[in-house]
């Protein structure tokens, strides 16, 4: 909690440094585009490709949990979820040799990653209307939680304490 109030009162700089940042990165990345090759030859990239599949699965695999638990954490899983989604399809069509090796990665792009990719953005925005869905074709999850305070005493009512 005491972090959330230092953040929200340095909440000025936060702005400052995330705004230089943006205000950075253009001319940086006009820089790396120009500067950069255009081939490079990488070791582990199997590695690489494996383990940003596997951040794929374990993202798509917390969203599926987030939704079954109801969770508040659902909006930011399936958006990080979505966006892996995307910079899979991205980086698979920039990669891909021309010709058959691209035509698969445009159809797995097409055809997989990127309609993923706008399920999960749907979950994260319509996160309300897809969890009340849920609730309404499952009567047990519909059914009121249980009252937490004792029985006989409203949820209001207030005790003073013994000391």
């Amino acid at each position: 909690m005491r972090l959330v109030h230092r953040l929200r009162k340095g909440r000025h700089w936060l702005l400052l440094v995330l705004g230089g940042v943006v205000i950075a990165l253009f001319p940086w990345t006009a820089y790396v585009g120009v500067t950069l090759p255009s081939e490079h030859v990488t070791h582990h990239w199997d590695l690489a490709w494996a383990g940003f599949d596997a951040f794929e699965a374990v993202a798509l695999a917390a969203t599926l949990l987030a939704l079954v638990r109801r969770s508040p954490r659902l909006p930011v899983v399936a958006a990080t979820a979505g966006t892996a989604l995307l910079c899979d399809a991205w980086f698979d069509l920039v990669t891909a040799q021309p010709g058959r090796e691209f035509g698969w990665a445009l159809l797995f792009a097409l055809v997989g990653e990127l309609p993923l990719a706008a399920l999960c953005f749907w979950i994260a925005f319509e996160v309300g209307e897809v969890v009340g869905a849920i609730v309404e074709a499952d009567p047990v999850l519909a059914a009121d939680p249980p009252p937490t305070s004792p029985p006989g005493r409203r949820a209001g009512d207030t005790e003073r304490a013994r000391t």
